[in-house]
């Protein structure tokens, strides 16, 4: 199983195990936002050793989930995938997105 499918795995993990603790949004937030962070250490690691590299989709997926706040910190914190545009343009349609999304369920809620 390659570090890709296993992300996604942990996502879909994450969903699961998040609603079955109190607070489940809140939950949901905070594991996937700790989990994007992960993500992004673990792709610039591999970019500094030369190795397979997660895919900026999957970096972008898990930004729209909801963990565009530990993408933002994986960014800065470890000077990954900062200066590329079209993944600069690509991420902030998926924050905005994410937004919208939030926002909805949040108004029909």
């Amino acid at each position: 199983m390659n570090f890709n499918n296993f992300g996604y795995l942990l996502l879909a993990s994450a969903a699961a195990g998040s609603a079955c603790l109190p607070h489940p949004f809140v939950m949901w937030l905070l594991i996937v936002n700790l989990l994007t962070l992960a993500l992004y250490g673990v792709d610039k690691r591999a970019a500094y050793k030369a190795r397979r590299r997660v895919p900026e989709f999957t970096l972008l997926l898990f930004g729209f989930a909801g963990g565009w706040i530990g993408a933002i910190l994986g960014q800065q914190l470890f000077r990954h995938k900062t200066q590329k545009q079209p993944f600069k343009t690509w991420f902030a349609i998926s924050v905005i997105l994410n937004l919208v999304v939030m926002g909805a369920v949040w108004w029909l809620i």
